[in-house]
């Protein structure tokens, strides 16, 4: 499971480091010299993880590439804010939601 966690490694600048991180598990980070050994350590930990999750019988994280998503969500905006869109995608022609998808 954890081979299809969403990685990714960015320069730290404050640490002048590479900093190692995990979508599923945004709690966690590893610092490393390297790129190649950020992303090593970063798997590591997540991997340790994990396992201690299991082992304390915690949910773990699902993979996000494992999710099955709609394609549709709900957003809250201020009243104000509402209107404003609807007068824009009125003015464009097209329905509010083919306007903020366009937006998006």
């Amino acid at each position: 499971m954890v081979e299809h966690y969403t990685y990714r490694v960015t320069w730290s600048q404050e640490d002048e480091m590479y900093v190692g991180l995990c979508a599923e598990m945004p709690s966690l980070s590893w610092l490393a010299d390297s790129q190649e050994q950020s992303i090593k350590g970063i798997r590591k930990t997540v991997k340790d993880a994990v396992a201690d999750m299991e082992a304390n019988g915690e949910a773990v994280p699902e993979a996000i590439a494992e999710r099955k998503f709609s394609g549709e969500f709900k957003l809250r905006v201020p009243p104000a804010k509402h209107r404003e869109l609807v007068l824009h995608a009125a003015e464009q022609g097209v329905s509010l939601n083919r306007y903020v998808n366009a937006l998006l």
